[in-house]
């Protein structure tokens, strides 16, 4: 008999709720009383238990969608029947095992892992294992697309694929089924890794194969970045960019062109609008004479390199005159909750990043305590790290204060816009030679224009004068920086 889970009363002043997490799939088998959705409301935060013992056999409202007392949200059927085959839908739960009934080893489901707290769904980029391959603990098997990178999926145990529960460009929830694999299946004989990229395009994943295709590309003059060497469909896609034919070539007619944004571009632009949505942005500049900067690394660039194996540049000189202006001016090293304003003890700074997918910014933890090489390399691996799609979900979360760099790019002048939710982001910019004035004197220096994006709801312009200025004074005379000054 079916019977329908409905939203409880919650308390005679609140009239809806949200679907804040599902504790069960369809087609669980659930006992009575058991939990089987956590609500929230502006109040309190309740868990619907299972009326009775059966199946959840559906879900009607997703997590995240508001919902009014007595609405309906989910079926369940009664009795102890289970389909043979767990839903696809999403789960919290860990990969686990469950009994073969195919005569081989057991079966193991590999499930959309944890990404991070604030990432709760992914897109299947490419499929790198088919039915009936055989794999090795830890080899990719699926690589997923986040909002903030792309990572691969790795097999729980060594064994044969049994079944594939997704396709490429499926958008998947963390907890959902990706794949089975009977654990111990022609084990000893996995399918051996690329070692370079081949150049063989009916070779490929299936994802890379058709960006190939459709843009009559040669594999085998493309770089794989993947695992291996392989080659990842964000490879196809910058050598399609870099190939593009000039527009007196292309068929008549053929004016435009639609590409669908990755979603790593569309959290971006999610991300910034709602930053100008939220925060009351304002932005003050100043400019500083990057003299005594270039003097330093002229003077010490050999030895530096020699001894930490990576050249000094800008920008680790940046974060630590920021964060010595950050100890002067705590509220740009603070953020907002709610009427609340959380001032953070700890210097952990994000550092933009660009490249050819996107924007992302990790974060270099408790900078203070970094020295110059440490941050120059902790930004060179994290550059690698973004080219190659490497970078995870805790390298990126959790900046108290970030640094941009448009002037890589040639950049004279910009507005940054703030990182959620921090209070303060610095943009730098290219050095260009102008005339200043120094002791009554014209002379050329090397000049710099600052500007610090800050939000005004905590942030007043005092403070944000004062920190900019404190910064200038860091990078102009960057013996303060050694002397605590």
């Amino acid at each position: 008999m079916a019977i329908e889970i409905r939203v409880p009363t919650l308390g005679e002043s609140v009239t809806e709720a949200t679907i804040a997490k599902w504790l069960k799939a369809e087609g669980d088998q659930v006992n009575a009383d058991d939990p089987l959705v956590e609500l929230e409301t502006d109040k309190v935060s309740v868990e619907v238990p299972a009326p009775s013992s059966g199946v959840l056999s559906a879900i009607t409202v997703q997590e995240g969608e508001n919902v009014e007392v007595d609405a309906l949200i989910g079926m369940l059927t009664e009795g102890s029947g289970v389909s043979a085959e767990k839903s696809t839908k999403p789960k919290s739960a860990p990969a686990k095992a469950s009994a073969g009934n195919s005569g081989g080893g057991e079966l193991i489901e590999l499930l959309v892992p944890q990404a991070g707290e604030s990432v709760t769904e992914a897109e299947v980029g490419e499929i790198l294992k088919k039915v009936g391959d055989a794999v090795s603990m830890d080899e990719p098997v699926i690589s997923l697309e986040t909002d903030k990178a792309a990572m691969d999926v790795g097999a729980p145990a060594s064994g044969v694929i049994k079944s594939m529960a997704v396709s490429e460009g499926d958008v998947v929830e963390v907890g959902a089924l990706l794949a089975v694999i009977e654990a111990g299946a022609s084990a000893a004989a996995p399918a051996p890794q690329a070692t370079k990229a081949t150049n063989n395009s009916a070779e490929l994943s299936p994802a890379p194969r058709r960006v190939i295709a459709e843009n009559n590309l040669d594999a085998s003059q493309i770089a794989g970045s993947g695992k291996g060497g392989r080659i990842t469909k964000g490879d196809a896609l910058a050598a399609t960019s870099s190939v593009k034919a000039p527009s007196a070539a292309r068929a008549p007619g053929e004016r435009e062109e639609r590409v669908r944004m990755t979603r790593l571009r569309q959290t971006i632009a999610r991300r910034l609008k709602e930053s100008q949505n939220v925060a009351a942005m304002l932005t003050t500049f100043n400019d500083v004479d990057m003299t005594a900067i270039i003097d330093a690394r002229k003077q010490y660039k050999e030895l530096f390199e020699k001894k930490h194996g990576i050249k000094l540049g800008f920008m680790s000189f940046f974060v630590k005159a920021c964060v010595q202006a950050l100890r002067d001016v705590p509220v740009l090293n603070a953020e907002i909750d709610g009427t609340d304003i959380i001032y953070k003890n700890h210097y952990d700074v994000g550092v933009a990043v660009g490249f050819d997918g996107g924007l992302v910014v990790p974060v270099l933890r408790d900078a203070d305590d970094m020295s110059l090489a440490d941050v120059e390399l902790s930004i060179a691996q994290y550059a690698k790290k973004a080219r190659n799609g490497d970078l995870s979900m805790a390298e990126m979360q959790g900046g108290t204060f970030t640094i941009t760099n448009g002037g890589i790019y040639g950049s004279l002048l910009s507005t940054p816009i703030l990182n959620l939710p921090q209070s303060g982001i610095l943009g730098m910019h290219r050095i260009e030679e102008r005339p200043v004035v120094r002791d009554g004197q014209v002379v050329v220096r090397p000049m710099m224009y600052l500007a610090l994006s800050y939000d005004h709801r905590i942030v007043d312009g005092k403070g944000a004068v004062g920190f900019l200025v404190r910064v200038k004074e860091n990078l102009e005379d960057p013996q303060r920086l050694l002397l605590d000054l």
